[in-house]
């Protein structure tokens, strides 16, 4: 379990983070505008579904088995909070071709290396999977047509 300084220091950072307004009152922000506005009483996702994965890898990341569940909250907010607004952005460099694709997200994330890395690493294993796929898949249907 995260202690009680680590617990504060986590809810501080998380509060600073929401805060857009640069005299640190979040009354006065002012809303995002975009192409994809998604207003919050259109969007309703299901709270809590994603505690369980957050919980397996924030243990893998070094946190206790059972961390407290408004830690989980927590992330799970700042981590759909972040993806919400990476496909908003994405979105808005896709709106002048039309339609919204990976390379959109790539660009996005140009500048963050370890990340950058990471998602073509795993678009290259997903192509390799999809490859692996369709070859087990033409084997299948000559054994089937075969016999």
């Amino acid at each position: 379990m995260l202690s009680k300084q680590k617990q504060r220091v986590t809810l501080n950072h998380a509060a600073e983070m929401h805060d857009n307004s640069p005299s640190g009152s979040s009354s006065t922000a002012k809303p995002k505008t975009g192409l994809l506005q998604i207003s919050d009483a259109s969007f309703r996702r299901k709270p809590g579904i994603f505690q369980k994965d957050l919980q397996h890898m924030m243990f893998g990341f070094g946190d206790d088995p059972n961390p407290l569940p408004e830690t989980v909250a927590l992330v799970e907010d700042i981590a759909v909070e972040y993806i919400t607004d990476l496909v908003q952005k994405a979105q808005e460099t896709a709106s002048k071709r039309g339609k919204l694709l990976t390379e959109d997200f790539l660009f996005l994330i140009r500048k963050d290396l370890p990340k950058l890395n990471r998602c073509t690493e795993l678009l290259s294993m997903h192509e390799e999977l999809k490859q692996a796929r369709k070859a087990f898949d033409v084997d299948e249907e000559k054994l089937a047509s075969g016999e």
